[in-house]
């Protein structure tokens, strides 16, 4: 059994100013930002769990990139291990992040935690 991914809030600054490019792929609620590499296992994994959040959940968008084809917004948020996962909410702004493969349940909650 595996264990659940530890989901912590995000300081909020400069990176904010590197996810504003995504504006036009921002969900209306939220957005699952995945980042990704081609070799990952746990990348698939995170994958078919934010596509079920995605189509169980109104106003939710996932983006998946791959840190090798963005490696100065990689950089700039600090991202060390894939999959990590960002959650935006409806303005952009990081919300939550986590590595690792999260849990159905966990990008439930922090979803259930946005305005809807």
């Amino acid at each position: 059994m595996t264990q659940p991914v530890p989901v912590t809030t995000a300081p909020v600054g400069e990176e904010d100013q590197d996810l504003r490019s995504l504006s036009g792929l921002l969900g209306p609620r939220a957005t699952l930002v995945q980042f990704s590499s081609t070799f990952c296992a746990p990348c698939r994994a995170t994958r078919r769990v934010l596509e079920r959040v995605v189509a169980t959940s109104d106003g939710v968008r996932h983006v998946e990139l791959d840190v090798a084809e963005h490696p100065h917004l990689g950089e700039r948020l600090d991202i060390t291990a894939t999959p990590t996962v960002l959650v935006l909410d409806a303005d952009g702004r990081v919300v939550r992040r986590a590595q690792g493969v999260p849990t159905l349940a966990q990008v439930r909650a922090v979803l259930a935690t946005l305005p809807v």
